[in-house]
Order: structure tokens, then sequence, then C-alpha cells
């Protein structure tokens, strides 16, 4: 903001230069800045938040600029308008931001008499308090008039009286009256008491720790009550191998309990006999896929046809070279080409090696990923089985808390029973009181007791009466449902206005039209596609004894290359079988912890597997019969003569306004 009548003038003339009707604010802005090259940024900045600004809240300034007009300014030019539109803007919103010194700045910019007359009827405190806050009360509301305009204003208005007073002693050409410059304070230091010097503390005394006694020897050695039962144990289990061998030895000879070496020979042949039949590894080989004698004709377009030509036509070019220059002496690249395919073979092979080394390094990783998940799973099932103990534990502990406390709340219940008992006699005694006292009350008490009940149970029975009166209304069902008529339009007063019949009518016309262009271009596509196969088919013909001898020298190549076919050596890498034996052993040891966790269903899990069967089943079930009712509902329309588009929009239109009128009613 150096040059301060340059903003001012740009912020009037964007106003001067502004049609809402042609542009928009942004628009307009942008249009403005390119056109008179403004390149600082907060210049750029600057004024777009003042036009933004003067645009939005013109209507607060433009009753400041009227009233001027009408008042002070009847000798004013009406070119000015926009000047005292911008300055009243950066008074009311902006100053705080500005500052008095810009703000001065953009006034001494400008001409001092038409300044001195604006600013001198603009920041009148009588004005601003009366007529002005009630315009603007008109505009916005009293608390943002008195928040938001007021109040900053009336802060700002004696630095503003000074602005003025200066600007009236310009046009008087008198000097301005200089301030008078404060000392500046003299810094002094605080009278702070001083601390007295510290003690030397006296030092404490280091307590004589006692000796500790040694570590027992007992500590280093295993107890002997250990070795007392491994002793015991082992003489058991050799009491118990005697007794067995003396068993075994007098038992029964009464019966054979073994049998004959001939049906153990017998029944191990049938055993491997029916073993044989098992097939549980068998490799399901794919078949081989039937050679095609015959040659297939292949369907091709116009670019492939075009390019085959150009290709048979590049190749009798490259052999014609070819001859030419074995004809002139050129060398014949066959080692080099066998030198080149035994490299590749190479390569090939050693790829083959690297795939197959990383396959088994892939199952190797699986394998052990299964053996660890296997062992989480059973140490999962070793916390849960801890935590099941603590919860009983807990739960005992619960049981035995909540004994005592009903033994705790059968002593206080006794205790309230005892106590009511001495209330009811206590009662009894009062009531015979109560009844004496009765009885000496005169006649005419009486007589007024009695009167001041009925009225009272009067006034209570007619607010009861119209209590449930009330009840009675809200509790009634209201009426909330809107009825929809389908040929009624929305009452919006357009032109283009139609009820939503009409617009499902019309929609359906235009898509019989777009079905009739569409089989119109359908024809027109197929007669072109016709023309373009008959063109293709003489191309094909054309090209036809190209094939021909193309085939002959491929069976004579596939010929020879089935003569000179050697087999391939097998990949063998120690690294490749020491990755497979690792492989094996890992699998072995994964179908060994499987086996080990295998759970047998029990009859719990059976009856709930059955359970979400049936459940799956019922839900499948329904699914159906709701897909069939929608069925039923759409040939029911098709019927009609709606189609199934419109049968479809007009389904799902009806669930939306059956859900719409479910929700009215629930609310």
């Amino acid at each position: 903001m150096n040059n301060h009548a340059s903003l001012l003038n740009h912020c009037v003339s964007i106003l001067d230069s502004f049609d809402p009707a042609a542009f928009g604010v942004d628009q307009h802005v942008s249009r403005y800045l390119n056109a008179h090259e403004v390149l600082d940024e907060r210049d750029r900045s600057f004024i777009t938040e003042v036009f933004a600004g003067c645009v939005r809240h013109g209507r607060v300034m433009e009753v400041i600029v009227k009233a001027f007009y009408v008042r002070d300014g009847r000798n004013c030019l009406r070119a000015d308008k926009n000047l005292y539109t911008v300055l009243s803007y950066l008074a009311l919103y902006r100053l705080d931001e500005l500052g008095m010194a810009n703000y001065g700045k953009f006034i001494r910019s400008q001409d001092v008499n038409k300044m001195h007359k604006y600013l001198a009827f603009s920041f009148n405190a009588t004005h601003l308090k009366t007529w002005m806050k009630d315009e603007w009360t008109k505009i916005y509301e009293s608390s943002y008039v008195q928040v938001e305009l007021i109040s900053p204003i009336l802060r700002w208005l004696p630095e503003l009286g000074e602005l003025i007073e200066q600007l009236a002693n310009k046009i008087a050409n008198k000097s301005a009256t200089q301030r008078k410059v404060k000392t500046p304070t003299d810094i002094k230091a605080f009278n702070i008491t001083q601390p007295r010097p510290r003690s030397v503390p006296v030092p404490e005394k280091i307590p004589q720790v006692k000796k500790s006694k040694p570590v027992p020897k007992s500590t280093y050695h295993l107890p002997r009550e250990g070795t007392l039962v491994e002793e015991a144990k082992e003489r058991n289990r050799k009491r118990a191998e005697e007794n067995l061998l003396s068993a075994a030895k007098s038992q029964f000879s009464c019966a054979s309990a073994e049998k004959s070496e001939k049906t153990i020979v017998r029944k191990a042949a049938i055993m491997k006999k029916e073993e044989s039949k098992l097939q549980f590894n068998k490799v399901k080989a794919r078949k081989i896929p039937e050679a095609v004698s015959n040659n297939v004709p292949i369907k091709l377009n116009m670019a492939a046809i075009l390019r085959e030509g150009q290709l048979y036509q590049k190749r009798e070019e490259d052999e014609m070279r070819k001859l030419e220059q074995l004809e002139a002496g050129a060398k014949d690249a066959s080692e080099f080409l066998e030198w080149q395919t035994s490299m590749r073979q190479r390569d090939t092979e050693e790829q083959l090696a690297e795939i197959e080394r990383k396959r088994l390094e892939g199952k190797l990783s699986h394998e052990e990923a299964i053996l660890a998940r296997q062992s989480l799973i059973k140490e999962n099932k070793e916390k849960v089985q801890i935590m099941k103990k603590e919860a009983e534990e807990m739960m005992a502990k619960y049981v035995e808390k909540r004994m005592k406390e009903e033994e705790v709340l059968k002593r206080v219940v006794e205790g309230i029973i005892s106590g009511h008992q001495n209330a009811k006699q206590a009662k009894v005694k009062m009531q015979e009181y109560n009844r004496k006292l009765v009885e000496e009350v005169s006649e005419e008490s009486r007589e007024l007791l009695r009167q001041a009940l009925e009225e009272a149970e009067a006034e209570m029975r007619r607010k009861i009466d119209l209590i449930q009166q009330i009840r009675a209304l809200e509790v009634a069902p209201k009426d909330r449902t809107k009825l929809i008529d389908w040929t009624a339009t929305a009452g919006h007063a357009l032109l283009s206005e139609m009820s939503i019949a009409e617009l499902k009518e019309r929609v359906t016309l235009l898509r019989i039209a777009e079905e009739e262009e569409r089989e119109n271009k359908r024809d027109e596509i197929l007669e072109a596609k016709e023309a373009k196969d008959r063109f293709l088919m003489d191309k094909l013909q054309q090209i036809s004894k190209h094939r021909a001898a193309e085939g002959q020298v491929a069976a004579m190549k596939l010929e020879s290359k089935r003569k000179a076919k050697v087999e391939k050596s097998e990949i063998k890498d120690p690294k490749l079988q020491d990755l497979q034996a690792r492989l094996e052993q890992r699998k072995q040891e994964r179908l060994k912890t499987t086996q080990e966790m295998k759970i047998s269903p029990t009859k719990q899990s059976a009856n709930r597997t059955k359970a979400l069967i049936q459940q799956k089943k019922k839900n499948e079930d329904s699914r159906w019969k709701e897909l069939e009712s929608r069925r039923e509902k759409q040939a029911s329309l098709q019927s009609q003569g709606i189609p199934t588009d419109v049968a479809g929009q007009r389904l799902n239109s009806f669930g939306r306004s059956r859900q719409m009128a479910t929700e009215a009613v629930s609310s």
C-alpha cells in the first residue's frame, strides 16, 4: 500500500465499471485487475476485498451517502458517490485492521473540502446514535448493528474528530498544535530484602549396617524328599513288572487266544487286495487336445488383410535380398544361430531352476507359517483353560459374598418388620385419640367441614374429567396420510409444468421413438457390414494362395523338428534337493500336529450347525418368495400395457411412497 491515492482510485473505478447484470463479482474483479495490470499481490487482495465488501454491504453505505447528498452535500458531485461509499466501508468495517494512520493517508489523498464536509457529516455521534442506527436496524438485527457497526465507530470517534479538526485547520490555513512529548519513565530497581547467608549443615552420621548371615548350603542342593520319591517310584515299577511276568506265566491254557498262521496270511492277502483298489494319490491328468487336421478359416478384418498382404510382400523382398547376397559371396549365419540356440537353452534351464527354487521356498514358508499358527492356537487353548479356572474361583468367591449379603439383608428386614409392628400400635392409639377429639367438636364445625369436603370433591371430579378428556384427545389416532394424485400438477405456475402421469407417458413415447431410431440405425449398419464383407471376401481370395504355400513350408519344418527333438535333461541341483527334503520334513510335522489338534465334533456343536443350516434355508426361502412376488407384480403391470422399464419405475415409486407413508405414520 505505498500509493494510497492509486489504491483508492482503483477501488472507485472498479465500482464505477461494475454491472451486476453482466458479470459476477469474482469475474469482474479478475477482468479489471488483468486489464489494468495490477501485479502486486497485496494490492490485488486489498482491491478485491474492498470491492466485495462494498457490494455485500452496499445498503449500509447507501444510508450514509444518500443522507449526505440530501442534507449537506447538495452542491457535491454525484460522480463521487462511489468514493464516499469506499471511505464509509473502510471506516465501518476495516478501520481496526488499517489503523488511523493509513485511513488518514486515504483521506489526505483526496480534496480537503470534500473530505472535511463528508467526514463531519458521517462521523457525528448524534447522527450515529439516532437516525443512522434506526435505518441500519431495518437492514440487520439490532444486536449486529450495535456490536459490529456502532460500537467500533464510537470507539474511534476521538481520533476521527482530530482528523476532522486537522482538515478544518488546513482549510483555514492554521498550523496544527503540537502535542506535548511525555518524559520517559525512569526505571528503578525494587528494594528487595537481601536473603540471609545459609548456615553450614551438620554432617549426617553414616549408619553401620549389620553383617548379614551367610546363605545356607542347603539352598544349592536338592531336597532329600525328591530322591526318596524317585526311589519309591523305581521300586514300584520293578514290582509291577514282576507281577506282570508272573501273571503272564500263570494264565489259563484251555483256549488259544492267538489266530493260526493260515488265518493271518489270508487276512493280510484280503487287506492288500482291498488297499490296492484305493486311489487316494491318483494324479488327474488333463486329456491331450485333439489335433486339428483341417485348416480352420480365421475371420480377419480389413486392416488385418492389408497387413497380411504387406507382410507377404516384405518377406518376398527379404528372400530375394538374401539370395542376391549369397550370390555375391555373403557368409551363412547357421553357426551363429546354433550357438545362439544353445545359449538360449542354457538360460532357459537356469530360469527353470530358479523358478523351481522359488516355488519350493514358497511352499516351505507356507508350511512354517502353518506350524507357527498351530503352536499359537495351542498356546491360546492353554490360556483359555487358565482363564476358565480363574473365572470359576472368582464365581465361587462371588457366590459366597452374595450369601453373606443376603444374611445381612435378612437381619435388616427382620428389624424393619419389628419397627412396623410398633408403628401399627402407635397408629391405633392415634386413631383413638382423633376419634375422641372429633366427638368433642361441635355440630357447626362438623357441618362446615362437610361442605368444604364436598366442594373439594366436586373440584377434584371436575379436574379428573378434564384430564380424561385431554388424554382421550391425545390418544385418539390422527390421520397423517398424504394422498398422492398422479394426474395433478405441483402448482408452481410454470409454463412447462406437468403431472407425473403425463411425464411417464411422455417418457414412454420418447423411449418408443428412440427404439425406432435405434432400429433404423441397426439396418444401416447391417447394410454397411454386408458391403464390407463382400469386399473382404475378394481380398481373402487373393491371399489364399500364399497361405497354402506357407502351410506346406510349416509342415516340413514341423516334421524336421520332430525328428531332431531331444529329450530335455532334468534339472539336478543339490540346493533344490535340500529344499525338497526340508519341505517334506515340515509337511510331516504339520500333518502330525494337525492330527494331534484334531477335535471330534460334540453334540452341542452338531446341534448348533444344524440350527444354522435351518436358518439359512429359511432366509433363502423368504428371499425366493420375495422375488416371485416382485415378478408377479411386474407381469401384472406388463399385462396392462406398461413396458418393463416403466413397470420397474412404478414399482420403485410405489415402494418409495409406501416407505414415506410408513415413516410419516411412525413419526
